[in-house]
């Protein structure tokens, strides 16, 4: 949890600098935090107080691949933890979907913002949804979970490796590399694209990924002044599911080569938890739902995890390296 509130602090930060991947959607949550702290605290609101530092990841730099083939989620934000356990930036903008379950030594998230519409959208030429994809149609994805749960409802399509940001994907689409791709709502809202919410998919047919849609602020434990001042930007609701979604993947021990969905949902003082594991080529699929208090977040994440992985029984996670 955060540490000291702003508000009781008396060493205030007066520059911070952020670290963010270089891609259109990670400067946009790069530049959305820097507004919201600018909002809240007036220290903060001079132009060149809140500096940004791109940082090309792995992740970036190797495009050719598919994400399970070359290590996984750590591939987008190692080397921007290393930054900041050197002291290069103060705070790291993460889509949280992005971090490993384990954060390194030393690093904590110290905000979560509030989420974003979690759901994924499905870009075609001709159908508004996957029942209306054409028999055998070619759908481009470098998720495996996604990959699953369409294959699951339709086993006719073909489901091909497809990265880039979300414009390369948009442009190898019109390109008519493949007939149609998904890609997250929340990303495509924060880019102005709003065009496209119409063809969100129903969480029913295509659960999120684990913390989907929501910002992450991560920096150094022993940095209690950037803690505090991060500390006015934490979204209750949003960190509770969050925590939820990720205690269920640590209890998984889940990659990227594992297909694995969860979506929490609050209601007051109540949370709901519903999770999947499939099988890559989505012949098996195995679901959870769980209901309980917001307090047990992590201990409903873990229990649903736990029995997930009851369910799929010895070999499920196994891959082959």
């Amino acid at each position: 949890m955060p540490g000291t509130p702003p508000d009781t602090l008396s060493d205030k930060p007066s520059r911070l600098t952020i670290g963010t991947r270089g891609s259109d959607l990670a400067l946009a949550q790069a530049n959305l935090v820097a507004a919201r702290l600018r909002a809240v605290h007036p220290d903060l609101a001079a132009p060149d107080a809140i500096g940004i530092t791109v940082i090309k990841t792995t992740g970036d730099l190797v495009q050719d691949r598919p994400l399970a083939e070359i290590g996984g989620k750590g591939l987008f934000t190692k080397e921007i933890e290393e930054a900041l356990l050197d002291g290069r930036i103060d705070l790291a903008v993460h889509s949280m979907k992005d971090l490993e379950t384990h954060l390194p030594e030393g690093l904590l998230i110290a905000a979560t913002l509030e989420r974003e519409d979690p759901r994924d959208v499905l870009l075609a030429k001709s159908a508004t949804s996957i029942s209306d994809l054409p028999e055998g149609a070619v759908v481009g994805t470098a998720s495996l979970r996604r990959g699953a749960q369409i294959l699951a409802a339709r086993p006719d399509l073909k489901v091909v490796p497809f990265r880039g940001n979300v414009n390369t994907r948009i442009a190898k689409l019109e390109a008519g590399e493949v007939d149609a791709t998904i890609l997250a709502l929340a990303g495509l809202r924060r880019l102005g694209m709003t065009e496209y919410e119409a063809r969100a998919i129903p969480v029913a047919e295509m659960l999120p990924a684990v913390a989907q849609g929501a910002i992450g602020l991560e920096c150094r434990a022993d940095d209690e002044t950037t803690r505090a001042c991060l500390a006015a930007l934490e979204h209750l609701p949003t960190a509770r599911a969050v925590a939820a979604e990720r205690a269920l993947l640590a209890a998984l021990d889940g990659s990227c080569r594992t297909p694995i969905a969860a979506l929490a949902t609050l209601a007051g003082a109540a949370l709901s938890l519903e999770a999947l594991i499939a099988m890559p080529d989505g012949s098996v699929l195995h679901r959870d739902r769980r209901d309980g208090r917001t307090q047990d977040a992590e201990a409903i994440g873990a229990a649903a995890g736990a029995a997930l992985r009851a369910l799929g029984g010895p070999g499920f996670f196994d891959t082959d390296d």
